[in-house]
Formats: structure tokens, sequence, C-alpha cells
């Protein structure tokens, strides 16, 4: 007697990254950086790239004009076009991208915190007194080292260099990520891979533009690890604060 076929089970729908996890993501970002922080571990590892002549690989002409300058340009580039991206009509978009695109309300509320993110970075770097490594009489500068603890201390240097703000082009990305990751009530079903993929190259580029600017003597590690964990706190604070107005649309249809 044959038997019967196995009929085909359905496809299990995407689910999304749990709206928990990314805050389990931050906290332990914020250890690890106080670690760094308490460890002192900034100091001694620019001693292994810098010299009391400086950095030799700051004016390098792949990290300073590709790396730094042509990054910068190419997120600008990259920002005009999300805006596009969030400005445009649900309606107005090809069909095909409707299916994988979060609506209009959702785009507009990434952009807006992606440039909260880059505001933040540069409010607070307006209002520090750390110098960059390259300012301090270890490698040829002015400045002494003063920990960015130390609130209200001048450290005899230019200062406005904490947090990172190169790799902040980067970071401040990282609610690009959230429609997939933590969709609004209601809008479960979508590829987490989506904001998978996003995450892993907003990471990825943040990484690269941090070391270039630790190899060139602009920022201690600590520097782009504070700039990451200030991104990645106004994008789920400003998620979640959005969420009731994400939802109503969601509601509606």
């Amino acid at each position: 007697m044959r038997a019967m076929p196995t009929p085909l089970r359905p496809a299990a729908p995407h689910t999304p990254v749990s709206h928990r996890l990314p805050w389990v993501w931050l906290g332990g970002l914020v250890l690890l950086t106080l670690a760094w922080d308490a460890l002192g571990l900034d100091l001694p590892l620019m001693q292994q790239i810098g010299t009391p002549q400086g950095f030799a690989l700051r004016a390098d002409t792949l990290l300073e004009g590709v790396m730094h300058d042509g990054l910068r340009q190419s997120a600008l580039g990259f920002y005009l076009a999300l805006w596009g991206w969030a400005l445009v009509p649900d309606a107005r978009l090809p069909a095909r991208w409707r299916e994988r695109h979060p609506p209009r309300r959702e785009r507009l509320t990434v952009v807006l915190l992606v440039a909260t993110a880059l505001a933040a970075v540069n409010l607070v770097k307006y209002h520090s007194l750390t110098s960059c490594p390259w300012d301090l009489t270890l490698f040829g500068g002015p400045a002494r080292y003063v920990s960015h603890w130390s609130f209200g201390a001048v450290d005899g240097g230019s200062g406005r260099c904490f947090p990172g703000g190169h790799v902040s082009s980067a970071f401040a990305l990282l609610p690009l990520c959230l429609p997939w990751l933590a969709p609004p009530a209601g809008r479960h079903g979508r590829d987490a891979a989506t904001g998978q993929r996003w995450l892993g190259g907003i990471l990825f580029m943040g990484a690269v533009a941090g070391a270039t600017q630790t190899v060139r003597g602009a920022h201690f590690p600590s520097h782009t690890l504070w700039t990451l964990v200030l991104c990645g706190g106004v994008a789920l604070t400003g998620w979640g604060l959005a969420q009731p107005w994400l939802r109503a649309v969601t509601e509606r249809t």
C-alpha cells in the first residue's frame, strides 16, 4: 500500500526580534564602554599607534581623503536619499516596494531619529572640553591628557573632540533597522533579516570609520563607543516614544 504524501506545511512567517532585545544589546554596550573607561585603555592603545612626533597616518591619502572625507560626502548623499524615501507618498511607491517597505509614517520617524542622533552627537561635542589624541603633549601637541569624565577640566587643547563625530555618519543610521527589528504592534510578519542586514552594515561602517580616526590620532576608541551608545539610545528611545503615533496608522489600516 502506497504511503500518502506528506502535505506541505506553510512557511512560518518571519517574526521580528523581541522588542526587549535591542535594549539588552544597548545595556551590554554601555557596560562594555564603561569597563573600557574604567580600565583606562584609551591612552595605552594610542601610545602603541602614535609617537612623540605625532601619528604617521594622520594625513594618509587613503584614510583622510577616502575613508574620512569620502565617507562623509557619501553619508550626506545617503541622508538626502533617505529624506526622499521618507517623504514619497505610499501610493507613489512601486507596488513591489510597498510590500517590503514600512509606511511613510514609520519612514518619517526613522529619518527624524537619524537627524536627532546627529544633532545629539554634535551638541555633546560642542560642549566637550576633551581634546583629540593628536593634540596631546604625548604626541607632539599642546594638551595634557584629561579623561572625558573629568567634567569642567580644561586640558589646554582645542577641545570639542568627544564623542566621535565622524562615526556618527554611520551610527546615526541605527533607526533604519527598527521598522524591521521592532515593528509597531500590528505590523508583525516583516522579514527581520532585512533589519539585521541593515544593522550589520551600519555597525561595520561605523567600526571602519572609528578605526580610521583612531589610527589617524583623531579619536580615542572610547569616543567611537560612546557615539554608538548615544546614537543607539536616541534610536530606541525615540522609536519607543513614537509608538502611539505609529500604531494609530496601523489601527486604521
